[in-house]
């Protein structure tokens, strides 16, 4: 490894949408997949009702998750040794790969069980490419933002996947608006995917001109005691894992919205589709927000606070949406959720970060969120249509939330604060 190097420059807003474009890609094609489902369905798992089709769609997309784990300890420990850029190359381009490899699959009526199949192995490629891709961008921007904004920096982080639902969103609601039932069984679905893998080249292109922070000097301070090892750092990792748990609940419970609303509650297309561009734009707002609190008020206040006003909001805002089922009740309970979600996104992240160093940060934080994106993320949407369809009862989502959103909370209020006191940033800025 080389030797530490002076404090790195500023990077540029157009290094940062590099940055966080994998993240960016990821979220466009959950919202697609979310919102194509039944198309995807139909294309690969034919089966004698719509739900049971649903049910093997969703535990489809679940199955990627499988080698987040592994991706993110394979990636993570390379980006810990070679360095962030190198990794993120990687990663972005076996999920770009992926993503290409899902849309050119021929369906099961012409190619039988094989295409289900390799539905499979595409969604297992994703999730190893994903698993080490937040960790390596994370660790990336906490390492190049100014030490005072690193809370804003990393906000772009979820930011960058709010953009990407608003995409999707537009994606699906332009070719529903404009092509038939038919069309988006035939090709539809397909197109919206090739959309998101020509942002393979640009991306590797993007990522190939960022400067490596691996080798930067970063001081250690009393203020901010980090851990060096994994074992080190296994206390707070285990709080982390539980915070990003509850979080990563919290949005796919979004990302399943639209499915949610025109399946379970009967809300026009038009309207279900709507909410997931609401979802995105709150979601955006409140996470950029939530990134310029959590660097003024600390990162601890804003984990707890927006925690506990999502805590006590969800199971009346699901309340009301069920029991008037219709698009104004949607739109706005769906704008509540996801900003006051939204709002701790960075602190989450930032305070993980800066809890590890440089040795084990990408391999720690990137395993974290794996574990608890492979666990929940996967799981979450299967879990709550089969809630739904054993109990009858819609509301059964909100208690969902209700329970991963407390223990999320608790986790919250044991985690020790990490932003940077003002000596600490003096510490850490070399004087010019």
């Amino acid at each position: 490894m080389s030797p530490p190097t002076s404090a790195p420059h500023r990077i540029t807003p157009r290094q940062v949408a590099a940055a966080v474009a994998g993240n960016a890609l990821e979220f466009y094609d959950f919202t697609v997949y979310a919102t194509f489902a039944s198309q995807i369905g139909a294309a690969f798992f034919p089966a004698k009702t719509p739900f049971v089709s649903l049910i093997l769609t969703l535990a489809t997309f679940g199955v990627g998750f499988l080698l987040r784990p592994m991706g993110a300890v394979i990636i993570g420990r390379f980006a810990d040794r070679r360095g962030r850029r190198e990794a993120m190359m990687l990663s972005f381009a076996i999920m770009g790969v992926s993503i290409l490899g899902l849309a050119l699959t021929p369906t099961y009526a012409q190619i039988g069980p094989v295409a289900p199949l390799l539905v499979l192995v595409w969604r297992l490629g994703q999730g190893f490419g994903l698993g080490g891709e937040v960790g390596s961008t994370t660790a990336f921007l906490v390492e190049a933002a100014p030490i005072e904004a690193r809370g804003l920096y990393a906000a772009w982080q979820g930011g960058s996947q709010n953009i990407a639902n608003l995409v999707g969103a537009g994606v699906g609601l332009l070719f529903t608006t404009f092509a038939g039932a038919a069309a988006l069984e035939a090709w539809g679905w397909r197109t919206a995917f090739l959309l998101g893998a020509l942002a393979l080249p640009f991306g590797l292109l993007l990522r190939q001109a960022l400067p490596e922070t691996l080798h930067h000097r970063e001081a250690p301070t009393k203020s901010q005691p980090q851990a060096t090892t994994l074992r080190a750092g296994a206390p707070v990792l285990a709080k982390g894992l539980a915070l990003v748990a509850s979080s990563t609940v919290s949005t796919y419970v979004f990302a399943y919205l639209t499915t949610y609303a025109i399946k379970t509650l009967h809300i026009p297309t038009i309207a279900a589709l709507g909410a997931t561009a609401v979802s995105g734009t709150c979601g955006l707002v409140g996470g950029l927000a939530g990134g310029v609190l959590a660097d003024r008020l600390g990162r601890r206040t804003m984990m707890i606070w927006p925690r506990l006003v999502f805590l006590l909001a969800t199971w009346p805002v699901f309340w009301v949406i069920v029991d008037r089922h219709d698009a104004p009740s949607l739109l706005i309970g769906t704008a509540i959720l996801t900003f006051s979600s939204a709002l701790s996104t960075s602190a989450v992240f930032v305070g993980l970060a800066e809890s590890l160093r440089k040795e084990v940060r990408v391999v720690g934080l990137g395993t974290v969120y794996a574990l608890a994106v492979a666990v929940f993320g996967g799981t979450t949407q299967p879990i709550i249509a089969t809630l739904v369809h054993v109990t009858g009862d819609p509301l059964s989502v909100a208690w969902y939330t209700v329970a991963a959103t407390l223990i999320g909370l608790i986790a919250s209020l044991t985690m020790q604060e990490t932003l940077p006191r003002p000596e600490t940033i003096e510490a850490v800025i070399p004087t010019v």
